[in-house]
């Protein structure tokens, strides 16, 4: 399967922490991510254009899974939109739900995302969840994200 340069950038950021991304757990400002999911949904009109204009690298939007084991929220990868959902490959493997796997197709509707992100040569745009989450990365991580980031 051909992963998403999208993915595996943040991806290979993400690897120096000590823990998976897909299973990160650290502690962050609830508030913080709140109004990075709000900023996302608001904003999300401007993803479909750029994604239905393929005026980017790759795009990606985090969807909630939830099963009897928790909710664990997923990169959505290889996405397009019809219809008022996206659809795409779940994009990392799962650390607390087991309803399902890396690389399978997946659906969600627009007003269910809680953050997208798409890539223009090195900078990422959108993924505003990611903020809430700097203050646990190394500084230089950290820094190294930060400079990335289109708002």
């Amino acid at each position: 399967m051909k992963i998403p340069l999208l993915f595996v950038s943040v991806a290979l950021f993400l690897a120096g922490c000590d823990k998976r991304p897909e299973t990160l757990v650290s502690s962050y400002d609830q508030k913080a991510m709140e109004t990075a999911i709000l900023t996302a949904e608001a904003r999300v009109d401007e993803f479909i254009a750029v994604l239905q204009a393929n005026g980017a690298d790759s795009f990606s939007v985090k969807a909630p899974i939830t099963d009897s084991h928790g909710t664990e929220h997923f990169w959505i990868t290889d996405v397009s939109f019809k219809d008022g959902f996206f659809m795409g490959k779940v994009g990392n493997e799962p650390g607390i739900v087991k309803n399902v796997q890396l690389g399978q197709d997946w659906r969600i509707a627009k007003a269910e995302i809680s953050d997208w992100m798409y890539m223009r040569g090195e900078k990422i745009h959108g993924g505003f969840t990611i903020d809430p989450l700097l203050h646990s990365y190394p500084k230089e991580q950290a820094d190294a994200l930060r400079a990335r980031l289109v708002r």
